[in-house]
C-alpha cells in the first residue's frame, strides 16, 4: 500500500491479472460505447490505465465526472482483449467495483485538450501551467531536469567538491546586467540586490581557505528574454577550485559533463576529452562566432584579396567573407529565402554566386565574378555545383554575416551537419578590453574579475603605450556545445595591484575598485591564492539535452517573453500600506 493506492498507474502488468486493485489519478478520457459499456483512461504521474466499466450503474458513474477531476478506482485487474503495445499497461485493464471522487474538477471546458497543450498558445499554456505540467511529454522536461541536476550534484561530490549555498540577498555590483533590487525596511532608502551570480561570494570561499566549492545556483538578472534565456531568474552548475588553473577547471568539466550528456541527452554521442581548443580571434575568423557549431563541417574563408575589388559596389573597401557549400542542389527560391532569413538575424545583407555542373559561374553576383572566375576559383577551392554565400563590411559585420550564414545554410543543406550528438569546444584567449559600441572608449570585454594574460607586465606595457591594450588577452574561456555557450569561466584576478591596474585601463580608481568590491578587495590583501572557475548554465543544459528550441520548456514556472508570470500575475502592485512600511514612493511613468 502506497499513498492510500495499491499500485500506480503505470505499474500493473499482466501478471497482475486476478489481483483485486486500488489507482488513483486524473480521468483523462471516457468513451460511453452503450448503457452498459464505457472505456475510461486514468492517468497519474507514473502512466495511464484503461478501465472497464460493464454496468450501467457504473458506466452512469464516469459519465457524471467531468474530465481531469482526480478519482479512487477499486476493481479487479484482467488481460486485455485488444492489447495496446504503445503502452506499459497496455496488456491489462482494471474492471471496476467501486470509483469514489476525490477532487472534482468544476470545468466542463479544458483550454487545451492536456496531451496536445504544446499545440496552445504560449499564453494559454504560461497562465494554466499547472494543467499544461499535467502533460507527459511536458512533465518528463522538468523530470529530466531533476535527474540532471542530481546528476550533476554526484559528479561534482565525487570530484571533491563541497556544495555551498551563498545569500541571495546581497549587495548591487556592477557585474554587466540590471540587477533586482530589494528595498530594505529597517535601512530607509537603501536596497539589497538579487546576486547575478556568487561570483564575488565564491571567490571569497577560496580566500577563506575552501579549496573545491559548487552550487546549483540561482541568479537573478533583469534582462530580456529569448530562445536560450529566461527572464528573471536562471540557475547554473557554479563552480571555483583554489591553487588551480585553466587546465584544472577544463578537466574537471570534459569529466563530469560527457557522461551526463550521453546519458540523459536526446543524442548519445558527446565529444570525450580533451575538448577542442579554438582561440577566440580564430573563431571569429573561422566560423564567424564566438559559438561556433561544430556538427556544421562549412567554415569562413576571407575573400577580400580577390573580391574586394571585383567592381561590386557593397565590396569596395570592406571586409569580404566567404563560405562555401559543396554538393549544392538547393532552388533560386531556397536561396532567396534563406539569405533574406540570414539578414533578419544577422543585421547584415548576404550575397552569393555558384558554379554549375560545368564550372560556369551563374547566379546572384556573376557577373562581377566572372571575370575574374579563375582567381577566385583558385582562392576559394572551388569546383562544380560549388555554392558561395558571401557577406562584407566592416571585420565584425562581415564575420557575424558570415557566422549566421555558416549555422544557417549548415543546418539547412543536406549533408553539412551531424545533427545527432552533442560537440563541445573551449573557446580561449578572449580579449580583456574591447572599445564600448555608446562609449567610444575601453571597457572590459568579458569579466572583470578575470586574470589578464602576461599579469601586470602586459597591463604596464599597454600603459607605456608598448602595445594595444585592445591586443590584452585574458585568462578567460567560454564552454560551447552545439552553437549555444554553456558557460563562462576564468582565471580570477586574485593580486589586489593587478586588479586596481586592470580597473585604471577602464578610467576607474583605487578608490573606484574599493568602494564596488570592498570584500573581496580587502579578502585579497590578506593573502589569496591562485583560484579558478566556471558556472555551465543548467538551463542551456537541459533544454539541449531535451532538444528543446524555447529554455521555457524546460523550466516548472517560467516566465513570459516580458518576464511576466501570467499565472501568479507578477509583477503586481502593492498596497500604499506597504510602500510606506518601506519609505517608497511611486513615480507616475510617462506615457
Amino acid at each position: 500500500m502506497m499513498q492510500n493506492r495499491t499500485h500506480t498507474c503505470g505499474a500493473l502488468r499482466l501478471e497482475d491479472a486476478g489481483k483485486s486493485v486500488k489507482i488513483v489519478g486524473w480521468m483523462e478520457n471516457v468513451r460511453v460505447v452503450s448503457a452498459a459499456l464505457a472505456f475510461v483512461v486514468v492517468r497519474d504521474f507514473y502512466g495511464t490505465t484503461q478501465v472497464v466499466a460493464e454496468t450501467e450503474e457504473m458506466v452512469n458513474a464516469f459519465k457524471a465526472i467531468t474530465k481531469e477531476s482526480t478519482i479512487s478506482v477499486e476493481g479487479t485487474v484482467r488481460e486485455r482483449d485488444s492489447k495496446n503495445s504503445k503502452i506499459p499497461t497496455g496488456d491489462i485493464e482494471v474492471v471496476p467495483a467501486k470509483v469514489e471522487i476525490l477532487g472534482r474538477c468544476r470545468h466542463n471546458e479544458l483550454p487545451f485538450q492536456i496531451n496536445r497543450s504544446r499545440e496552445a498558445d504560449e499564453t494559454l499554456r504560461l497562465k494554466y501551467r499547472y494543467l499544461d505540467l499535467r502533460n507527459p511529454e511536458v512533465k518528463s522536461n522538468i523530470i529530466l531536469r531533476c535527474n540532471v541536476v542530481a546528476a550533476l550534484r554526484q559528479a561534482m561530490t565525487a570530484e571533491g567538491f563541497l556544495e555551498i549555498t551563498t545569500p541571495i540577498l546581497t549587495a548591487s555590483s556592477p557585474e554587466g546586467a540590471r540587477d533586482y533590487l530589494v528595498p530594505a525596511r529597517k535601512h530607509p532608502g537603501k536596497f539589497y540586490a538579487l546576486p547575478q551570480a556568487p561570483q564575488q561570494f565564491k571567490q571569497l570561499l577560496m580566500t577563506s581557505g575552501f579549496d573545491k566549492y559548487f552550487q546549483i545556483a540561482p541568479c537573478f538578472r533583469d534582462e530580456d528574454a529569448r530562445g536560450d534565456r529566461s527572464p528573471g531568474e536562471f540557475y547554473q552548475l557554479d563552480m571555483e577550485m583554489a591553487f588551480a588553473s585553466q587546465e584544472d577547471v577544463f578537466a574537471v568539466c570534459e569529466k563530469v559533463l560527457p557522461p551526463i550528456f550521453a546519458k540523459y541527452g536526446k543524442y548519445d554521442r558527446a565529444s570525450g576529452a580533451p575538448f577542442m581548443r579554438i582561440p577566440y580571434l580564430e573563431a571569429m575568423d573561422k566560423y564567424g562566432s564566438d559559438k561556433p557549431d561544430l556538427r556544421i563541417d562549412l567554415t569562413v574563408q576571407d575573400a577580400t584579396a580577390v573580391l574586394g575589388g571585383c567592381g561590386f559596389g557593397p565590396f569596395e573597401g570592406n571586409v569580404v567573407k566567404a563560405v562555401v557549400v559543396s554538393d549544392f542542389k538547393e532552388t533560386r527560391k531556397f536561396i532567396d529565402k534563406t539569405l533574406a532569413d540570414v539578414e533578419v538575424v544577422s543585421g547584415g545583407k548576404a550575397y552569393w554566386f555558384r558554379l554549375d555542373e560545368n564550372g560556369e559561374v551563374v547566379g546572384g553576383i556573376a557577373k562581377f565574378v566572372a571575370p575574374i572566375k579563375d582567381a577566385v576559383v583558385a582562392a576559394l577551392g572551388l569546383k562544380a555545383n560549388d555554392f558561395v554565400a558571401l557577406s562584407a563590411g566592416a571585420l565584425g559585420a562581415a564575420q557575424k554575416t558570415a557566422g549566421v550564414l555558416v549555422k544557417t545554410l549548415g543546418a539547412a543543406v543536406p549533408g553539412h551537419m551531424d545533427r545527432e550528438q552533442y560537440a563541445f569546444c573551449w573557446i580561449v584567449d578572449f580579449p580583456m578590453y574591447e572599445m564600448g559600441e555608446e562609449s567610444g572608449q575601453l571597457e572590459f570585454c568579458h569579466n572583470p574579475f578575470s586574470m589578464p594574460s602576461g599579469g601586470m607586465e602586459s597591463l604596464l606595457k599597454a600603459e607605456r603605450g608598448e602595445i594595444d591594450p585592445l591586443s590584452i588577452t585574458a585568462d578567460q574561456y567560454d564552454l560551447v556545445c552545439n552553437g549555444v555557450e554553456l558557460s563562462s569561466g576564468a582565471v580570477r584576478n586574485h593580486d589586489p595591484e593587478i586588479m586596481i591596474k586592470a580597473f585604471e585601463m577602464v578610467r576607474l580608481g583605487e578608490d573606484d575598485v574599493k568602494a564596488k568590491f570592498p570584500a573581496m578587495y580587502n579578502a585579497f590583501t590578506y593573502g589569496a591564492p591562485p583560484h579558478a572557475g566556471i558556472a555551465p548554465g543548467v538551463d542551456r543544459m537541459v533544454m539541449l539535452l531535451a532538444g528543446e528550441e524555447s529554455i521555457r520548456e524546460i523550466i516548472p514556472f517560467p516566465m513570459n517573453k516580458n518576464a511576466q508570470d501570467i499565472m501568479m500575475d507578477a509583477p503586481s502592485a502593492v498596497t500604499q500600506a506597504q510602500l510606506d512600511e518601506l519609505h517608497i514612493a511611486l513615480v507616475p511613468v510617462e506615457e
